[in-house]
This record gives structure tokens, sequence and C-alpha cells, in this order.
């Protein structure tokens, strides 16, 4: 009797192919987020600049006129009292909401009991939506029945008043979004170590020179971050603003992307509200790399 010969040993897929199927498989993950990126940030992004060098109504395409979108917007005083009225609001809310953020974060954190119940009670605004949000303010700040005029006996119309729309919007945000900022500043008070608080003690260190000397130097990327995302946050602007006053009154609290969507919708501007948006991408980039070069210096020195 013969025995059957062994079977041959399967080949063993050399490197080359192991790294064609690596690739191959890295290929098919990626492919789906970037046409979905092509196609929803992408392609917006250039036919917008397309536009802004047109003539365009809501929907056509319109007609090349060079630069004369970009000549007019810069000649126009709605477009400077915009950008204006855009960065005041930035003044009134992202470094305040900053520090009104660090400040409850550093309260937070020295509570011994319902820790967590003042931490929902603070974050619980952020996760409402934004009618909601304004609904409830311009019910408490309304002139003839608002609670605020009530208790206080004040006559004043916060969403109507040329002086005070543009900081009541700002303390409306401020409320709605700085449970956020202390979520961000609590997990960054927990990272520094507890080691580094009890050397300085020992060398004497205590109240605000503990906190000058250690927390806040430790707590600057996080700060930094908060700061950049608070900028480009606020220069976005518009949600509360058509909700509350929708840019009046007498267009104090006009800001720059109400400005593009009064040009484009209600208009039917569609090739000088695509400039609107093109001039404020490029204020952005250009603020938030001022920003950066001026926080990594900060945190280097």
């Amino acid at each position: 009797m013969t025995s059957s010969p062994a079977p041959a040993p399967a080949a063993v897929p050399g490197r080359a192919a192991q790294l064609r199927q690596r690739y191959l498989t890295a290929a098919l993950l990626v492919v789906p987020f970037l046409a979905l990126y092509v196609l929803f940030l992408i392609y917006p992004t250039f036919r917008v600049l397309q536009l802004s060098f047109t003539n365009a109504d809501l929907t056509g395409n319109g007609s090349y006129v060079g630069l004369q979108n970009y000549v007019r917007l810069f000649g126009e005083p709605t477009f400077w009292t915009a950008l204006l009225n855009t960065l005041l609001f930035i003044a009134l809310t992202a470094v305040p909401n900053t520090l009104i953020g660090l400040g409850l974060a550093l309260l937070i954190l020295r509570l011994n009991r319902l820790k967590n119940v003042v931490l929902a009670a603070f974050f619980l605004p952020y996760v409402l939506p934004v009618s909601v949000v304004t609904n409830v303010w311009n019910w408490v700040l309304d002139s003839n029945f608002g609670l605020f005029n009530f208790l206080t006996g004040s006559t004043v119309t916060w969403f109507q008043d040329p002086v005070w729309a543009l900081p009541s919007v700002a303390f409306v945000t401020i409320w709605w979004t700085v449970g956020f900022n202390i979520l961000l500043f609590i997990a960054g008070l927990r990272n520094i170590s507890p080691e580094i608080y009890e050397a300085a003690a020992l060398d004497g260190a205590a109240g605000w020179r503990l906190f000058r000397s250690i927390t806040w130097p430790n707590l600057w990327p996080v700060t930094s971050l908060i700061l950049l995302l608070q900028l480009i946050a606020q220069f976005k602007i518009f949600d509360q603003i058509y909700l509350l006053t929708q840019g009046g009154p007498f267009d104090k609290t006009l800001v720059l992307l109400l400005y593009a969507y009064r040009e484009g919708f209600q208009q039917q501007r569609g090739g000088y509200s695509s400039t609107i948006g093109v001039v404020l991408m490029a204020v952005i980039l250009l603020v938030s790399v001022i920003q950066l070069r001026l926080l990594n210096r900060g945190e280097k020195s």
C-alpha cells in the first residue's frame, strides 16, 4: 500500500501583496469620507467663490462681473456697520464667556456636595435648541410682561433698545453656551497633577500665587482652545440675532451673516451675498491666524 503525498503548504502572500491589501483597505475606509468632504465642503466653497464674481440671483448662474461685487461691498456703509457690530459682539462674548467659564469651573470643583447637580444646571441650557432659548429670554426680558422688568421696575425694551439690544443678545449667548466652557475647564483642571500643588504648597505658595504660578500656566492650552472656538463661533453669529432682533433696531444688531442672508434670500442677490461670505471667511482665517500666533507666544512665555 502506497501512501498519498502530503499536500503542499499554502503559499504565503508576499510582503508586497500584504501592503497592497492594507492600502486597499485603508482607501476603502477613507474614500467615503473624502467623497462627502468634497461634496459638502470643498465644492460649495469653490462654488461660493465662483459666484462672488457674478451677478447671479438666488438660483441662477449669472454673468461674470469681475471685482465689481467686492468694490461695491467695501464701499457699502451697511457692510462696515455689520462688520463693526460683529466685532463688538465678539468683544462682548468671547473673552467674558471664557473668564466666566473659568471662574465657575473653579467654584464647582471646590464644592463638596451637589457638585454634579450644579454642573448639570449650568450645562442644561447648552443642550436646548436656540428657538427655546430665545423664547425663554423673550419672555424674561419682555418690556411689558417680562419677569426681569416686573421685579426691578425697569421700563427698558431690552431687544428693541438701540443701546441695550446687542449687549442683551450677548448676555443670552453667554448664558446659553457657558456650560460647554465649564466642562472643558473642569477637564483641564483635573488633568493638573495634585503633586504639583503639594510641592508648591511645601514651598509656601497659596491663594493667588498658586493660581498664577501653577493653575494658569497648566491651563493655558485649554484656555487658548476655548478662546479660538469662541472667536470662530461668534464670528458666525446668526440664530440668536435673527430670532431676537432681526438686525434691528436701526441695524444696531446687524451682523455679517444676517447681512449676507438679507442680500441673498430677501434681495435675491446670490452673487453679492456670496461675496459677503467670502470676505467673512477671509476675516475669520486672518483673525484666527493672528490669535493663534498670540496665544502660542503666550504659551511659550
